[in-house]
Formats: structure tokens, sequence, C-alpha cells
């Protein structure tokens, strides 16, 4: 009777396998340090080291008739708080971001909805959504200028056409007139990304159960209301948050369109830190102004980076 041979066990690998191993590892870490370099470089050029001299800026008297950043600790924010003007952009960004996003938020979602049904065109209709994010912001801006334009404008000629106005009308020349001009022109902007995210979160529903809540009788509403939203709220956290930080950060288009005016009307905080640097030469207050707006862009950042860390 012949006994079969053992089965050898597997042999582990030898150390120099293993090393080499933990060296490619190692090795691949370094790589990727390298590839991170350029990127960490540009973001301490462009904004870290800014930010760090722009804090310290904002703590001194920095002006033509200083030659050299004076120290005055908390001057500059005790100006802010004492002047109607600065104190009056905090009030004008509020409206303007309040406007912008809650319009961008409405107008995007039921685009979305129209989007998703089944009807001819709609691949033709969802390239050409994506045409006014295409367009650069000041060519966009400068479109819509030309539409609000009261001497020859597109929109004083066609009411003027339907006989809504007997006379052209200066839409950019009054308060109201210019910030709803420049709302609309951020909403058309925004549109489109914002419209892209609700249209995502639609497609990833489940038909049937919209099916199956029509056939128990709801209504559009109650569908949009009881199943569709509650399907997009994650994605209506993200829009918010994300339209909020954009719109605190406008400053190309509305400085295209209106140049915060008239009379400081559509002077949000970018453009008076724009006009306290640039034409007031007041570098110190500049900086203390920025470091507000800084300010209000953290919370709904943070709100952002804890949503997805949350779902990483």
């Amino acid at each position: 009777m012949s006994v079969a041979p053992a089965r050898a066990l597997p042999s582990s690998p030898p150390v120099s396998r293993l090393a080499a191993r933990g060296g490619l590892k190692a090795g691949e870490r370094r790589v990727g340090w390298i590839f991170m370099v350029p990127a960490l470089v540009a973001f301490t050029a462009v904004i870290l080291w800014p930010f760090i001299s722009a804090l310290g800026l904002a703590f001194t008297r920095y002006d033509l008739r200083t030659p050299e950043p004076i120290f005055i600790g908390l001057a500059n924010f005790r100006a802010i708080l004492a002047s109607p003007q600065i104190l009056g952009s905090f009030v004008t960004t509020f409206v303007f971001v309040t406007l912008a996003t809650v319009f961008t938020v409405a107008v995007a979602l039921a685009w979305a909805l129209i989007l998703n049904q089944s009807f001819r065109g709609r691949a033709l209709l969802r390239t050409a959504t994506l045409i006014p994010w295409v367009l650069p912001a000041t060519v966009a801006a400068f479109v819509w200028a030309w539409i609000f334009n009261s001497r020859f404008g597109v929109l004083n000629a066609a009411l003027l056409s339907m006989g809504i106005i007997d006379l052209p009308q200066a839409w950019l020349s009054t308060s109201a007139g210019a910030m709803t001009a420049v709302v609309i022109t951020k909403v058309w902007i925004s549109v489109p990304v914002t419209t892209t995210f609700f249209l995502a979160g639609l497609q990833s529903m489940d038909r049937e159960q919209i099916d199956a809540a029509r056939v128990d009788g709801a209504s559009d509403w109650h569908v949009l209301r009881d199943h569709i939203m509650p399907h997009l709220r994650p994605v209506l956290l993200v829009v918010l948050v994300l339209a909020v930080i954009g719109n605190l950060q406008q400053f190309d288009k509305i400085f295209a369109l209106t140049g915060g005016g008239p009379v400081r009307a559509t002077t949000v905080l970018s453009i008076e830190v724009y006009r306290l640097a640039f034409d007031s030469w007041d570098i110190g207050m500049a900086a203390a102004v920025g470091l507000l707006w800084v300010a209000t862009i953290v919370p709904p950042a943070f709100l952002y980076l804890r949503h997805l860390l949350k779902d990483a």
C-alpha cells in the first residue's frame, strides 16, 4: 500500500519580495507627492500667501499717504462699523445672494422637471440649456447689458412693440432695475449647472414609485411634495450651499453690468473691496472688508465640507 506524498504547504514570499513590494508602495507615495507639488505651489502663491498678507494688512493703515503699513489694531473694523456705505454693502450682498439663490434653485428645479419628461427634441433642449454656462461670464454680462440698454436694448424694443410701455425705460439707472438686472443675469448663467444637479437626482429616482403614486390618485403637487422632493433633499442641500458660496463671490458679472451702481445699489462686498483697493487706494480698509467678506463665506463652505465628509 503506497502512501500519497504529503502536499507541500505554500511557502511565504521571500523577505526580499516583501521589501520590494513595500518599496514600490513608498515609491508610489513619493510620485504622488511629486505630482502634488505644482498644485501646492500654485495654491500657496495664488491663495494662501495673499490671504495671509491680507490678514496682516487688515490691521494696518496702508494707503497713498503711508509708504509702509502702519499697525493700527482694530481701527479699520471700527471704521467699518461706523460707515453706513460699507454696512450698506453687506445688506446689498445679502439681498443679492438671497434673490439669486432662491430664483436659481426654483427655476432650475422647474426646468429639470420639464427636461426629465419624455418628448421629442429633449436631447437637443438639454444641450441648448448649457449654452449660458459655456459663455464667459463677462460676455454674458455684456449681452444682458445690451438687452437692458435704454436706447437700443432688446427689452425696450419688445415692450414698445407690444404696447406695454410708451417710452424707453432706463432699466439700469434705477436701484430696483439694476438689482433685477444683475439677479436675472446671475440666474441665467447659474441655472444650467443647477439643472444638471437636479436632473441627475431625478434620473436616479425609481419611476415605479411615481407611477404607483399616480395610480393611487396622487396629483402632480402631491407627487412633487411627497416623493420627488424627499428624494432630492440631499441634492437640494448641496445646490443651496454651492449657490450661496458662488453668489457671495460674485464680482465680474456685476462689475461688467452695472459697476456697482447706480448710487451703490448693486455694490456688493466684492465691488466694495475693489473700490477701496483700486479707487481709494486704501489697502488696509480693503483688506479688513475682504476679511469680513471671507467670514461670510466660511459658514456655507463649512456646511458643504461637512456634508461631503459625512457621505465619504
